[in-house]
């Protein structure tokens, strides 16, 4: 029997959906709203369709503007650093555009065992990463319980250096509220479920009803079961390309003012990755709604000014210029080094490339992760592989009261600089590391002359001079 939350799932109105994106606001209502969103203030869903009926492309740039003041203002200029780890990909669902789905011959199906992680685990902490988020298929051998004993045993992982991962997020099958329960006792971080597409009649048509998938209102539901069952992070999103991007927007926000108003808890991240070839996989019979590259931009943009408080996940799928040009006006985490195959991160270290049959889409961006934190601190950001929040009890309710008005700069800011310095320390590149001890140096200037400045400083010196880690705040 399946449980529901006490929320319900009536908030995504197809017909008040289509009505608002047929109308035509009224001239200034665009400032109007635009100057409420940098209030950090979240928008309804009437005022996020303004933004979507913003056309012109003079509106369209005020849009952008109004996105990287935001961003600037709610997030500095650090970007949260990841990598995805791969544990499974049986499936027991056939949606029409995933190379996992079940009817698919091509599929080289895999779990990895306890020594395949331990590697897959150990060459991640050796390239630096300290967060990852655990990716399974849907299927039973996939149970709550299953997923918590790969949290618990990563947890346990230690490279030579006794460098190990410090948080792990999940994404997997919606489970009932006990399977939320289990999972949160072995101190996963977010759960992170896409919806896939918020439109009903498109959800249908790529997810056939012969499994629970199949089910839009057991997986809109999901991250209510979380947040009930107290795991006070979850993560929404939705696969843009399935349906028309500007109904998907709707939905996602939609998704987070329903969060909110019922569990005075928003996402924590929003994902919104768009469709890529992967195998077994015919695209020109999925896309029905392609996005080209200026809506996909414009998509982040109007995500960032209507949900100012919550994390926006870029990954790479998209290629690195699309991520280079979309980190000034919304994006927060990103992915680098990412292998999506199962061992993968082992292949790389024997110089493999990635296996078409053993990915679940192709990625844009397969860049490594010195290369990629080199260049974002060549374009002026923050990397930063901090995790203080999440083990402070910084989560759920407590880090939207921190995150919402924008303070949340004032702790993290200070503890990326820490973790980058471990980084440039422990694992970079001479390029690398020169590029951001000048960037840290910079970034320390800026800081006021209190006593955060001063902890941050001797943090920093007793990374450089000891082998003291994980300093924090």
């Amino acid at each position: 029997m399946q449980t529901y939350s006490q929320s319900g799932c009536g908030f995504i109105d197809d017909t008040r959906f289509t009505e608002l994106l047929q109308t035509t606001p009224e001239p200034g209502r665009l400032r109007e709203v635009i100057a409420k969103s940098l209030e950090k203030k979240p928008l309804d869903l009437e005022e996020t369709a303004v933004l979507l009926a913003a056309d012109v492309p003079e509106m369209v740039e005020q849009i952008f503007d109004a996105a990287r003041q935001l961003k600037r203002d709610v997030y500095g200029n650090r970007i949260v650093i990841f990598a995805p780890l791969y544990i499974g990909n049986k499936c027991m669902n056939d949606c029409r555009y995933c190379s996992f789905r079940a009817s698919n011959p091509q599929q080289i199906r895999r779990t990895l065992g306890p020594d395949e992680i331990r590697e897959e685990v150990e060459i991640m902490l050796g390239q630096g990463h300290k967060r990852t988020i655990i990716v399974f298929g849907e299927h039973a051998d996939y149970s709550a319980e299953y997923i918590a004993d790969c949290v618990r045993y990563i947890y346990t992982i230690r490279a030579s250096s006794g460098a190990s991962l410090r948080r792990i997020n999940v994404n997997a099958a919606p489970l009932d509220h006990e399977g939320y329960k289990i999972v949160k006792e072995a101190g996963i971080g977010t759960y992170q479920v896409f919806q896939e597409t918020y439109h009903r009649p498109t959800y249908q048509k790529m997810h056939p009803a012969k499994t629970r998938k199949g089910d839009f209102n057991w997986r809109l539901d999901s991250h209510a079961r979380a947040l009930e069952a107290g795991t006070d992070d979850v993560g929404i999103g939705a696969l843009i390309g399935l349906y028309d991007w500007k109904y998907e927007t709707l939905g996602l926000v939609a998704h987070a003012i329903h969060l909110m108003k019922h569990y005075n808890v928003g996402p924590h991240t929003i994902s919104f990755p768009r469709i890529r070839p992967a195998s077994g996989v015919n695209l020109t019979e999925v896309i029905e709604h392609d996005t080209n590259d200026r809506d996909f931009l414009r998509l982040i943009a109007i995500l960032r000014l209507s949900v100012p408080y919550t994390g926006l996940i870029l990954t790479a799928r998209e290629p690195a210029e699309i991520r280079r040009e979309a980190l000034g006006f919304g994006v927060s985490q990103i992915d680098a080094g990412s292998r999506i195959d199962l061992g993968g991160y082992a292949d790389s270290r024997a110089a493999k490339p990635q296996t078409l049959e053993r990915e679940q889409f192709h990625l844009g961006d397969e860049r490594s992760l010195d290369e990629v934190v080199r260049q974002l601190l060549e374009d002026g950001y923050v990397p930063s592989f901090c995790t203080a929040c999440y083990r402070l009890g910084r989560t759920g309710e407590v880090f939207m009261e921190y995150a919402k008005p924008g303070f949340i700069q004032n702790f993290c800011t200070p503890n990326a600089l820490a973790t980058l310095e471990e980084y440039l320390v422990d694992y970079a590149s001479p390029e690398t590391r020169e590029i951001g001890e000048q960037a840290i140096h910079r970034e320390l200037e800026r800081l006021k002359d209190d006593s955060r400045k001063k902890k941050v400083l001797q943090n920093i010196e007793l990374i450089k001079t000891t082998e003291k880690r994980d300093l924090f705040f």
